[in-house]
């Protein structure tokens, strides 16, 4: 009988953790107060002081970073972490994704349905990137990776809007799939966000949106899809659900650490998505002592380097090519070395 790589991690790791670990840990929505009241003072900041532009755009750093302290504490509450009452989880779910507009059953279904339960299969993971033959198909992705070829600065421009982006093609597909009481919800709970901030600029004043909301979503867009480019996009396509060769864990600052929500854990996130991240340092420790040799890990610092480094398109599940030179590059436990990154055979 062949077990499934992430259930026998499951098994193995459950027989030696406490059974508190596997309950929702309520007090971590607390964090919300902290990062809400980060942002409406620098909206207040804004809106109500005479500053000057150059200030405007710091204080909008600052709220977009605050955004990202909420996104990533609303993906831990959306996996039922925090609380398991439905109705609860997608209102605080709803409220930390509210800068981004992502409506709390998009995200479930789409990142933890569909990418949790298909993470790296081709085909199946709405995050999964695409492979040489859907490049030589699509002429959308024959367009971008014109104008953002291996190693451009124009990578990490993207990344600036890609959360958002993303979400809306995802949203569009999952409107054309979805029940009429389905595509209701999806609609309004998109709309009501959308709402929100268009009420806040015709309240506050359209001069200042950018300031309050244009430039502090691209921020949080940017934090955000750092570690989820990292987390997977080096790794190789998999044709089986196992969190240690489908995700990379990442290394950060511990201050980073606390209020990203342990997001740098993403290997031992997959293993455990309904685990409050507060326990991720602990699964980390049992999975280097008990798989060492199955274990990925890098520094952020590092990461982001590979991903400069090299192509997107998938040539084959472990390899990665550029379509302008033909030159393949290995992924992450296939002879990527971030200290040395050349192409391959």
């Amino acid at each position: 009988m062949v077990v499934n790589p992430h259930r026998m991690y499951a098994q193995e790791l459950r027989r030696r953790l406490p059974a508190r670990y596997f309950e929702p840990v309520g007090y971590r929505a607390l964090w919300m107060l902290p990062y809400i009241g980060i942002a409406v003072a620098g909206v207040l900041l804004i809106t109500l002081t005479d500053m000057s532009w150059p200030a405007k755009v710091a204080v909008a750093l600052v709220i977009g970073l605050a955004y990202s302290c909420l996104g990533f504490l609303g993906h831990e509450i959306l996996h039922g972490a925090v609380t398991r009452r439905g109705w609860l989880r997608d209102v605080l779910g709803g409220i930390c994704l509210l800068p981004h507009a992502i409506a709390p059953m998009l995200w479930r279904q789409w990142h933890n349905a569909e990418h949790h339960g298909n993470t790296q299969i081709q085909g199946r993971d709405p995050d999964a990137y695409s492979t040489i033959e859907e490049y030589r198909e699509r002429k959308a992705l024959q367009i971008l990776h014109k104008y953002v070829p291996i190693r451009s600065i124009r990578f990490f421009v993207i990344l600036t809007v890609w959360l958002n982006v993303h979400a809306a093609i995802v949203l569009a597909h999952q409107l054309q799939r979805a029940t009429w009481a389905g595509r209701a919800k999806l609609i309004v709970e998109t709309l009501v966000p959308v709402g929100v901030w268009v009420g806040l600029a015709v309240a506050l004043g359209w001069h200042h949106f950018p300031f309050f909301f244009v430039i502090p979503v691209m921020v949080s867009n940017f934090v955000v899809m750092l570690y989820i480019a990292t987390n997977h996009l080096l790794n190789p396509l998999i044709e089986d659900d196992d969190p240690l060769v489908g995700s990379l864990t990442v290394t950060v600052p511990k201050f980073l650490d606390v209020i990203h929500s342990n997001f740098s854990h993403h290997t031992e996130h997959h293993i455990f998505p309904a685990m409050s991240t507060k326990y991720a340092p602990e699964i980390k420790r049992l999975l280097k002592e008990l798989w060492p040799d199955r274990y990925n890990e890098m520094s952020l610092w590092k990461a982001m380097k590979c991903l400069w480094a090299t192509p997107r398109l998938y040539l084959d599940n472990i390899r990665l090519i550029d379509p302008a030179s033909g030159q393949a590059y290995p992924v992450v436990g296939y002879g990527l070395d971030p200290n040395r990154i050349a192409p391959v055979d």
